[in-house]
C-alpha cells in the first residue's frame, strides 16, 4: 500500500469513527443514557485523531492501525447499542435493521479491547516485537481474541442493550454453565494473563532503550500501566469498587494512554510528524483565532452602526472581510513562532542564530570575525563533534586553517 492510499484509508477511518461518535451520542440522549456511561467515547475522539496521524505517515508500522482499530471497534459496539435501544424500545421500527446492529453491542468490543491491551503494548513504538520470543505471546493474544469475540458473537442476553436480544444469539446456550464460566472466570484470567505479558514486554523494551527512544516511549509506558493495572484489579475486586470511581479512573487512565502517545509524537518527534503536526497546530490555532475575530468583529461593528440609518449590514461583512486579510499573515506568523517555541525549540533557536548571522554579514567586513562568528553558528545550529574552516587567499593557492 502506497503512503497516498494509506493516508487515504486512515484519514477515511478516522472520519467514519468521528461520525459515529456523533450518532452515538445523539441516540443516547433520547435513550436516557446517563453522560457518564459515555464518558469513555469522548476519549476515543484522542485516539481516533492519533491513530490517523500514525497510520498516514507510518502505514508500515502497525501501532496507528491497532489504535485505529481499538477505537472503531469501541465506538462499533457503543454505537450498535444505542442505535438498538432507540430503533426497539425508544422509538420502535424508526430505524432500520435496530435487531440485527443489536449484534454490535455484543461482540465488537472484544477485538478493540485485545487490540489496546494486548497488541499495542506489544508493538509499540517501532511496530516489531522485542525480539522472537515474545512471539508465542503474541499468538496467545490472537487466540485469545478470535476464541473470546466468537463466543461473545452467540451468546444469548440482553444486558448490554436493556433486554434487546443478540440476533445471532443460541439460547441454548443459556443453560450451558461452560459458558457462564468462560465469561465470568476465564475470560477475566485470560484477558489479565494477556495484558500483563504484554506490558511485561513494554517494561522490557522500555529497561532496554536509551536516549531519545526512551524519552519518546517514557510517559506511555507509565499511562499503559497504570491502565492495566487498574483494569486487572478491578477484575479481581469487581463490585466493590463504586461506579462513579470506576467511570472515571477507567476514562482519566484510558485518555492518558493517548495522550501520552500525541506527547511522544509533538514533544520527541515519534514517527516523524513533525511537519504534519506543526502545519495542523498552525492552521488550527490560527482558524480558531480568525473566527473569533471575525465573528467578534461582526458583533462590535453591529453595536456600533445599529444607531446609523439604513442597512449596513454588507458593509460590516466587507469590513470584516478585511480586517481578517489584513490579519492573516500576521498572526500566521506570531502563531508559527509560538508553536517553535514550544514544540520545536531546537529549530526555533537555529534559526534566529542564522538570521542573526545573515544580518552582520551584511554589515561586517572584517574577515577574521567573520571566519570565528562562521564556526560558531556552525557550531550551535548543527552541533558537529568538530568544525573547521579553510579559505583559500586571493594571491596563491595555499589555505589558512584557523
Amino acid at each position: 500500500m502506497s503512503r497516498r492510499t494509506a493516508a487515504v484509508v486512515a484519514w477515511s477511518l478516522c472520519g467514519l469513527t468521528l461520525v459515529l461518535i456523533v450518532c452515538t451520542i445523539v441516540l443516547a440522549v433520547p435513550n436516557r443514557y446517563q453522560f457518564s456511561e459515555l464518558y469513555f467515547i469522548l476519549t476515543e475522539i484522542s485516539a481516533a485523531l492519533v491513530g490517523g496521524l500514525i497510520a498516514s505517515r507510518q502505514p508500515q508500522n502497525p501501532v496507528g492501525w491497532f489504535i485505529i482499530g481499538h477505537v472503531l471497534c469501541f465506538t462499533l459496539g457503543e454505537f450498535g447499542r444505542q442505535y438498538a435501544i432507540y430503533g426497539v424500545l425508544t422509538n420502535p421500527g424508526s430505524l432500520p435493521f435496530a435487531g440485527a446492529v443489536a449484534s454490535l453491542a455484543y461482540w465488537a468490543w472484544y477485538p478493540g479491547l485485545v487490540l489496546m491491551i494486548g497488541f499495542l503494548p506489544l508493538y509499540f513504538p517501532d511496530g516489531r516485537l522485542v525480539s522472537p520470543r515474545w512471539r508465542p505471546v503474541a499468538a496467545l493474544t490472537v487466540f485469545v481474541v478470535v476464541v473470546l469475540t466468537a463466543i461473545a458473537a452467540i451468546r444469548p442476553g440482553g444486558d448490554e442493550t436493556r433486554g434487546v436480544p443478540n440476533p445471532l444469539g443460541v439460547a441454548s446456550l443459556n443453560h450451558l454453565e461452560v459458558l457462564s464460566s468462560i465469561f465470568g472466570v476465564v475470560f477475566p484470567a485470560l484477558w489479565a494473563s494477556v495484558s500483563l505479558l504484554a506490558v511485561g514486554s513494554l517494561v522490557v523494551r522500555f529497561w532496554r532503550s536509551r536516549g531519545v527512544e526512551r524519552q519518546q516511549m517514557k510517559w506511555f509506558v507509565y499511562a499503559a500501566v497504570l491502565f492495566i493495572l487498574l483494569t486487572v484489579l478491578k477484575q479481581i475486586v469487581g463490585a466493590r469498587i463504586p461506579s462513579i470511581v470506576d467511570e472515571v479512573t477507567f476514562v482519566i487512565t484510558l485518555q492518558a494512554m493517548w495522550v501520552t502517545i500525541g506527547f511522544a509524537v509533538l514533544n520527541y518527534r515519534l514517527y516523524d510528524v513533525d511537519l504534519v503536526v506543526n502545519r495542523t497546530l498552525v492552521y488550527s490555532i490560527l482558524t480558531t483565532t480568525l473566527a473569533i475575530v471575525y465573528f467578534g468583529g461582526v458583533a462590535a461593528l453591529q453595536l456600533v452602526t445599529r444607531r446609523i440609518p439604513g442597512d449596513q449590514s454588507q458593509l460590516i461583512v466587507v469590513v470584516s472581510t478585511l480586517a481578517i486579510a489584513a490579519l492573516f499573515n500576521p498572526l500566521r506568523r506570531r502563531t508559527q513562532g509560538l508553536i517553535d517555541r514550544r514544540f520545536y525549540r531546537r529549530k526555533y533557536d537555529a534559526a534566529r542564530t542564522l538570521e542573526a548571522f545573515s544580518d552582520r554579514l551584511r554589515h561586517d567586513r572584517d574577515l577574521g570575525q567573520l571566519k570565528a562568528e562562521l564556526l560558531s553558528v556552525v557550531t550551535e545550529t548543527m552541533e558537529p563533534t568538530h568544525a573547521s574552516l579553510w579559505l583559500r587567499l586571493p594571491n596563491d593557492t595555499e589555505a589558512e586553517r584557523p
